[in-house]
């Protein structure tokens, strides 16, 4: 594959690449860079998440080493599943099955659970030389990495520990690239920052957009921050009513969408308009509305831009964007619902993950 062509494949809907230059130097002088996603097991897999699974299918095909980090720890000391480990551990196998579902090949990405990386006692001297190069103050407006506000790193000791620990996993798996949603931009910066104070790569970066959840936070102006978004407006599956799962049913789907906040002509802070934009004009060519005649007809629309502009001037209807983005989405996700229904150890897992108490 030519060098262009990998990067590409690379930087296709990113948010944000830090730098390109520096990405594009990575992937000209070695054959198999190594690039990771921290991901927290806390849950059933929403559609906002596939956003950074397609990108890490893009960076194996542009032949870069993948690498998804199984963040059990992690996620217990963010309070994830009531911070039980057995419950995390089960979740990040479940995980795996999802990333399959979605297409990605089993194999071809490198599946470490955090634990096996602090087994080394020279991870935890990592953590200490990276605490080192930290200030508190950084510490907690770091706290977007794990979806809190500031002002939460005083919930207990282990909150101020969790930046120091994503830092030193990206220094330990050795990496030339980093992954990661864009509220994870604070994480990465980090170890840009301290990564040659301590003998270790600078890492470049690539940030994948955020989902908005379909109740778009209580129906207010959606704040814009370093992250692009609130992380508090974000798709999240503590809020199962305003999240979609990629295993939902087509019920499930179109009940959720019903019922998601979509005003008339606002294109900006439109959860539907938002899973437009960021998945099914991604994954498929066009998005048909089908209405009576009475009311416009059947339309076809073959891009972002030329849905939103007729959303805008009042030409599509709220309930019909809903129910042809239900009807696509639906279709989209057709692939996963039967992948979890024919394999039988996803298929327990799933039951198990759904069980499972989401506390946050």
């Amino acid at each position: 594959m030519e060098i262009e062509e990998r990067i590409s494949l690379a930087t296709r809907d990113a948010a944000e690449i830090i730098t390109e230059d520096e990405l594009r130097q990575v992937i000209e002088t070695t054959e198999r860079p190594r690039c990771y996603i921290g991901v927290e097991p806390s849950g059933l897999f929403h559609v906002g998440w596939t956003i950074w699974a397609k990108k890490v299918a893009d960076l194996i095909d542009a032949g870069v080493h993948m690498i998804v980090l199984e963040a059990t720890w992690h996620a217990a000391i963010n309070d994830k599943l009531g911070g039980n480990l057995e419950n995390i551990r089960k979740c990040a196998k479940y995980l795996e099955h999802c990333l399959f579902a979605l297409g990605i090949e089993p194999g071809k990405v490198e599946f470490i659970a955090a634990e096996d990386l602090m087994k080394d006692l020279r991870y935890w001297e990592l953590v200490i030389k990276t605490a080192k190069n930290m200030t508190l103050a950084r510490v907690k407006r770091a706290m977007t990495i794990m979806g809190r506000k500031a002002t939460e790193a005083t919930l207990d000791f282990s909150k101020c520990i969790y930046p120091s620990l994503q830092v030193s996993d990206i220094f330990a798996l050795d990496l030339s690239i980093c992954l990661g949603g864009m509220d994870q931009r604070r994480a990465h910066i980090l170890a840009r920052e301290i990564g040659p104070k301590l003998g270790f790569k600078k890492p470049a970066a690539i940030h994948t957009p955020l989902l908005m959840g379909l109740g778009a936070a209580g129906r207010m102006e959606v704040k814009r921050s370093s992250e692009g978004m609130d992380v508090e407006l974000k798709m999240s599956k503590s809020q199962p009513e305003t999240a979609i799962f990629i295993h939902d049913s087509p019920d499930e789907i179109e009940k959720k969408i019903a019922n998601a906040y979509c005003p008339p002509r606002d294109v900006r802070n439109n959860p539907v308009i938002d899973l437009n934009r960021k998945i099914v004009f991604k994954e498929q060519r066009s998005l048909i509305v089908e209405r009576p005649a009475k009311y416009g007809g059947t339309v076809e629309f073959f891009s972002i831009n030329e849905l939103s502009k007729a959303y805008a001037n009042r030409k599509l209807h709220p309930s019909d964007l809903k129910a042809a983005t239900a009807k696509a989405l639906t279709q989209i996700l057709q692939p996963v619902r039967k992948y979890f229904d024919t394999d039988a150890e996803a298929a327990e897992l799933l039951a198990e993950t759904r069980r499972m108490t989401v506390t946050r």
